[in-house]
């Protein structure tokens, strides 16, 4: 590495010419491949800003100069170059730097992001900051084409285009390639139209324009509509001109010379200005640039063949689902399914092809998401939206006011709920439970096994008639388990093995924990009665007082913050009962393998049955909340 040795901080970068750069765009592709083929991570996006990432830190003065990574899954390549270079080893892993910008990690990393088009109203907001004190930097916020389509990025932009805020924004595009013909042409009219002398000619034009009688103001409003007619037609930016913002573009975001030639026109431009670029994702590594959807997020791959390391032996969760409601889809033709841009992540791509009419993409709008399908099921279909559990908190109110509010038969399929690992804060998904609990007319299952899975899908599209949820762990299952083929009846849980001593009542993956752990105390003579809930809302309350007031124990277990499943669980048993609370501690959960997690928050087997022991066998005080 020629070049990438010598860089520790943007300072060392601008010490280099144009054809030195060029020379280290290419070694940064090739440290970000060799590197994220071990850890896993964003592959493609990264590779597609290599250029883009060094023309700002050179253009721009970092860390006094902002950057707003929107997302944050393409800021490996602004960490390298900003003294975490050695570190990239430790990329996702237990105690190593996160996948996205952290404040608590670098100055340089202003604002932190995991979830899509926050980026412009973050940057408005410290624009506005900036300006309130008097102070003078540069503010850029760099939005992807597909965060574009989240509702949230459209206000920030009607914001921005009515204020007089000082902001770049670089909307960088990977979907479309640069046509030479209309390239030209839009770069002859970003030149003049940007140009500092072009920009003061035309205001002092139009101030002469204003001193006119009447005919001077017909004649200014005649040529504006003249030229607004021609932008139209061979501008592809009118839309945001329209809107208040300066537009250039599109721009060759794989040539460092016209990046660093453009960022200098728009440090010099007033207000709110959008930059749009043209990239490739997966630029420089053929299988990324082949495949960029496979290589979005990957584990460790082998570099030379594009291949995963570890091959899913099992189908996973999402696999499970997709497979389900192709099933039933093809039994019954008033299933949809809707997806946020998810369609493999979620399962659905089977789906997709069997049934193109009738799945929805609605890019990164869960909000929208969520309330198309109440407008669905009002007509009669039977929506299904697959969707992650940390991206269905954007939806929240939708949730409450379109569709619980209306008693709707709206399907969500919560895919990665629980821990999901090395995407660490932003992406854990625990909160879903405790907000779905609050809601009237929602119901919310937990499937212990693939095969109860089943039967909670079909229950939820073709057995029920209100709002449901059933939320599922990322991953595979371990296989099934006692009772789980038992008929699904709403409220209603199972026992999964019988004891006498103590209680321990779970739901979801926590079944196994349970399990487990009941496993482990049996080899010292204790023996659990292990509950699986099916159903977080309603609980099964007959069942859960019938155990306790049998054992005079009880252990909740649950894989979400203390406020939530477990609190309410604990307030329907009698205050006779000692009770253990395992649950997730009050704060975000950081990046590491979910087994590490569990194990690090003592949600692991060993360490709840250790818990039990200690705290009933060992003579310790009667009753503990955990943590």
């Amino acid at each position: 590495m020629k070049y990438l040795d010598n860089i520790n901080s943007p300072e060392d970068l601008r010490k280099l010419n144009i054809d030195e750069l060029k020379a280290l765009s290419s070694e940064v592709r090739e440290y970000i491949i060799e590197n994220v083929s071990k850890t896993g991570g964003h592959l493609a996006s990264n590779l597609g800003v290599v250029e883009l990432t060094i023309a700002l830190h050179y253009a721009l003065n970092t860390p006094n100069d902002k950057i707003i990574w929107d997302v944050g899954h393409q800021s490996y390549v602004h960490k390298i170059l900003t003294g975490r270079k050695n570190q990239m080893p430790t990329l996702r892993q237990l105690n190593g730097i996160s996948g996205f910008p952290k404040r608590s990690e670098s100055i340089y990393d202003v604002f932190d992001t995991g979830h899509s088009s926050t980026s412009i109203s973050a940057a408005m907001g410290m624009a506005r900051a900036r300006d309130l004190k008097n102070e003078n930097y540069e503010i850029v916020a760099v939005i992807g084409d597909g965060a574009l389509t989240g509702g949230m990025a459209f206000e920030a932009l009607n914001d921005a285009g009515r204020s007089n805020a000082k902001l770049i924004i670089v909307l960088n595009d990977n979907e479309m390639s640069i046509s030479p013909n209309v390239g030209g042409m839009s770069s002859y009219l970003r030149k003049l139209r940007t140009d500092v002398r072009y920009l003061s000619t035309k205001r002092d034009m139009e101030k002469f324009l204003d001193k006119l009688p009447l005919g001077g103001k017909r004649l200014k409003s005649f040529l504006k509509r003249v030229k607004d007619g021609i932008k139209q037609m061979v501008v592809p930016g009118m839309l945001f001109e329209e809107l208040g913002l300066t537009y250039m573009g599109p721009i060759d975001g794989h040539n460092i010379e016209e990046l660093l030639n453009s960022f200098k026109t728009a440090k010099n431009i007033e207000g709110p200005l959008i930059m749009h670029l043209i990239t490739k994702k997966g630029k420089g590594y053929k299988y990324a640039e082949q495949m960029p959807n496979k290589f979005h997020s990957v584990p460790s791959f082998n570099t030379l063949t594009g291949e995963k390391l570890k091959k899913a032996t099992k189908p996973s969760y999402s696999d499970i689902f997709g497979n389900k409601l192709c099933e039933m889809a093809q039994k019954n033709k008033d299933i949809v399914a809707i997806t946020a841009a998810m369609t493999d992540g979620t399962g659905l791509s089977g789906f997709a092809k069997k049934f193109p009419d009738r799945i929805f993409d609605v890019g990164i709008a869960e909000q929208h998401a969520v309330t198309m399908a109440a407008g669905l099921a009002v007509s009669g279909i039977t929506p299904v939206v697959a969707v992650y559990s940390s991206f269905l908190q954007r939806a929240y109110d939708q949730i409450i006011h379109d569709v619980a509010m209306q008693n709707l038969h709206v399907v969500l399929a919560i895919d990665r709920a629980g821990l999901v690992g090395s995407d660490g804060e932003t992406h854990q998904g625990v909160f879903d439970e405790a907000f779905l609990m609050q809601i009237p007319n929602m119901t919310v299952m937990a499937p212990a096994d693939y095969r109860e899975f089943k039967s909670m899908i079909e229950f939820a599209v073709n057995e029920y008639d209100s709002p449901i949820a059933v939320r599922y762990p990322k991953g595979i299952s371990k296989g099934n388990i006692n009772n789980s083929n038992n008929k699904i009846e709403k409220g209603k849980g199972i026992i999964v093995a019988e004891g006498k001593d103590v209680t321990i009542v779970a739901s979801g993956k926590m079944v196994d924990v349970a399990l487990d752990a009941g496993k482990a105390l049996k080899s010292s003579g204790v023996y659990a009665e292990v509950l699986n809930l099916r159903f977080i809302k309603p609980l099964d309350e007959n069942m859960i007082l019938k155990s306790v007031n049998k054992t005079k124990r009880a252990v909740i277990i649950d894989e979400a913050p203390l406020y939530g499943t477990a609190m309410m669980i604990k307030g329907i048993i009698p205050g006779s009962v000692d009770v253990i609370l395992e649950t997730l501690p009050d704060e975000y959960i950081k990046h590491g393998t979910v087994d590490e997690l569990l194990s690090e928050n003592k949600l692991d087997p060993q360490s709840i049955a250790d818990d039990i022991k200690e705290t009933w066998w060992n003579k310790t005080p009667n009753i503990r909340l955990l943590p």
